[in-house]
């Protein structure tokens, strides 16, 4: 009797499609309650329809997920599988799709496939951010005019939408773990020309479906699995990972879908209008869409945030390659000089080269850059140091290697991982120091969408149109614990002790 409780119970924890249904039960529960607080204007003393209509979606689509779960429980502990008619019940959760609930469309494509491969997620995945860009876009019909490639990007991005739920079907039935149709080399091709449109996780799928219908190198397609298996069971990271991918997304698309004259342009007849159809998130002060602002400030945001970390990574990886590398004067030059770039707050370094040279987004990336190279060079030292005296490093340089060689061919390659996780983890940072610098208007030029001008702004009027504010410190809190959330999936599944 007890080991078949305690085998329940392991096998509760470990089965995905339970643990899932907790997560999306509770992130479910936590936005009914928003739209119920929502929902009446205590101002005017009444209700908002549209508000009290996605309150009742949610609480249903709450209470429906709540019940699925028990389900789900009573099969694990009577027949320790999920049964065909248990997984059935996922199909009407495909509906929430269309109230923006992304957290029960990705349940219900989880309980509804017992075969769940990486390649299975990521299209999966693929599909969503398409529909979502598709209707977000979409709100724009309500402008005045729309630009002129309008009709023919929502038409690819519908046609695409179609191919990745197509994807979804055949990843379904043909993909397995270690093998793929050798007639999947075509559609993965096609996957990766649609990396064009920003979409990611179509870029994941086909180069991962390309791996397996070639089957060039087994131990490759092995770890790659092993990796995207560990992360991909970390229901946070993937979130996160679908959040960071769906503003990459809609930041390259925007300017085939959204007018930028709604974002920079005065409308002195629409001042601080509230949300509607036309403005979906409000006007400002100046009568400039909001929705408009957020979504071109997207593209700043994560230029600035890529960049800033992209720079300093291979600066001080480099840096910090050659002092773990050859150690003694080499590292005491290198290390000390960087030590005292490191003695300088980080923010006060970026406000005295903006103060300096004036503030634009160039100078934006360096002054951000130049304060992050001392971390990455004692990360990439430490790792060096490490791996310098291993055997195969020996071996190379036995063999007749030059130094560059070994560090750059040999040591460096190995001596990523951490690297990654931290340029991971810290791209959300740089995206809060630009919208802070922004705010202080020491950032990006105040005429430019960023959402640290736009939350300057909207901070005037945090009592009488609060939504101004509200949307930009929104975003930027769910980009940084995107970029935050993916970056502790990585860690974990790069970390050597988790095999």
């Amino acid at each position: 009797m007890l080991k078949k409780f305690i085998h329940v119970k392991l096998l509760l924890k470990i089965t995905q499609e339970y643990v899932n249904s907790h997560f999306t039960f509770a992130f479910s529960l936590l936005f009914s309650l928003l739209f119920l607080a929502y929902s009446y204007n205590y101002t005017t003393h009444s209700w908002r329809p549209i508000v009290l209509l996605f309150f009742a979606i949610y609480a249903l689509t709450t209470l429906y997920i709540g019940w699925l779960n028990l389900r789900i429980k009573r099969d694990l502990t009577k027949f320790s599988e999920i049964q065909a008619g248990t997984r059935r019940f996922g199909y009407p959760l495909l509906l929430t799709l269309l109230s923006g609930n992304i957290f029960a469309t990705s349940f219900a494509f989880v309980i509804l496939s017992n075969k769940k491969t990486a390649e299975y997620t990521f299209a999966v995945y693929a599909f969503i951010t398409q529909i979502f860009i598709f209707g977000i876009g979409a709100f724009n019909l309500f402008k005045p005019y729309v630009t002129n490639l309008f009709l023919l990007a929502m038409g690819i991005f519908l046609i695409l939408a179609c191919f990745y739920a197509v994807m979804i079907v055949l990843c379904a039935k043909y993909v397995t773990t270690t093998y793929a149709p050798k007639w999947m080399f075509i559609p993965s091709i096609i996957l990766l020309l649609a990396t064009v449109t920003g979409n990611l996780f179509a870029t994941l799928l086909g180069y991962s479906l390309l791996q397996k219908a070639r089957q060039v190198n087994p131990s490759a397609i092995e770890k790659w699995q092993t990796i995207w298996h560990k992360i991909l069971r970390n229901t946070m990271a993937v979130f996160g990972l679908f959040f960071i991918i769906f503003m990459f997304s809609l930041s390259v698309t925007s300017n085939w879908t959204f007018e930028y004259d709604f974002a920079i342009e005065n409308n002195y007849s629409a001042l601080l209008q509230a949300p509607s159809l036309e403005y979906p998130l409000g006007t400002d002060n100046f009568g400039r869409d909001l929705f408009s602002r957020i979504v071109f400030g997207a593209q700043i945001s994560l230029i600035v945030g890529f960049f800033s970390t992209i720079i300093p990574a291979l600066v001080g990886g480099t840096l910090g390659a050659l002092s773990g590398y050859y150690g003694k004067t080499t590292d005491n030059l290198i290390m000390r000089s960087l030590d005292i770039l490191y003695a300088i707050p980080g923010i006060l370094l970026a406000i005295a080269i903006i103060a300096a040279f004036g503030a634009n987004t160039v100078n934006l990336i360096i002054a951000l850059s130049v304060g992050a190279i001392p971390t990455y060079a004692r990360t990439m030292r430490a790792s060096v140091m490490q791996l310098a005296n291993f055997e195969f490093v020996e071996s190379a340089r036995a063999l007749g290697a030059s130094d560059t060689a070994i560090i750059f061919k040999h040591i460096v390659p190995n001596s990523l991982a951490p690297m990654i996780v931290k340029a991971t983890l810290t791209i959300g940072g740089a995206v809060i120091s630009t919208s802070s610098l922004s705010f202080l208007g020491l950032g990006i030029e105040p005429h430019i969408p960023e959402w640290g001008n736009i939350l300057k702004v909207g901070s005037t009027y945090l009592e009488t149109h609060s939504y101004v504010a509200i949307f930009p410190g929104l975003c930027i809190m769910l980009l940084v614990l995107s970029f935050n959330f993916f970056g502790d999936g990585l860690r974990d599944a790069l970390d050597p002790k988790s095999n």
